[in-house]
């Protein structure tokens, strides 16, 4: 794992054979993502593949969208 300063980093992880990633325990800790968090995946065929708390992803949204309860 390279750090590049304490607010970010870079790493490499392998997919497992069911398509599963482990998120390494500091970016855990940077990103404050605990056992049972949702976690929104966005994706870009061009750009790429983004990984979100959904309480970070609704503050983007900003009330764009009506999600209403969102554990519904």
């Amino acid at each position: 794992m390279k750090d590049f300063k304490e607010d970010r980093f870079i790493v490499s992880v392998k997919v497992g054979p069911k398509g599963q990633i482990t998120i390494p325990a500091q970016a855990r800790k940077l990103f404050k993502i605990s056992v049972g968090d949702t976690l929104m995946i966005l994706g870009d065929v061009n750009k790429g593949i983004a990984i979100v708390k959904d309480d970070e992803f609704y503050k983007i949204l900003g009330g764009t969208f009506d999600v209403g309860n969102k554990n519904d």
